[in-house]
């Protein structure tokens, strides 16, 4: 399986685009272009059963977010509060993100 070719990073808001959580912004907390899939957080969150550890003496159900497709989100411009696609351009010597409907430079 090839590695999934993508313009989200870690710590970048998305909004999912399809699914049961459609419409859900949320900060990626992990990318994993291995298996082209990114963790949202609150977005698909599923229980775990966990034994008691010493992080968790407690032990019991936990709830956390597990991976998405890639295909199922966009990055979303927190100025125009819309999802977008990105054109890379130069500024300042360094190549960086910008948004197609406003031009504001994604972090």
């Amino acid at each position: 399986m090839a590695i999934a070719k993508t313009n989200i990073k870690k710590d970048d808001t998305v909004m999912v685009i399809t699914g049961k959580d459609a419409g859900k912004t949320g900060k990626v907390l992990q990318v994993l272009p291995a298996s082209g899939r990114v963790v949202v957080e609150g977005v698909n969150v599923v229980k775990r059963h966990t034994k008691p550890t010493q992080k968790n003496p407690q032990g019991g159900i936990m709830e956390k977010p597990a991976a998405i497709d890639l295909s199922n989100v966009m990055l979303y411009c927190g100025k125009c509060n819309k999802v977008t696609r990105i054109s890379k351009t130069i500024v300042d010597g360094k190549r960086v993100r910008r948004c197609k409907h406003c031009g504001e430079i994604l972090k």
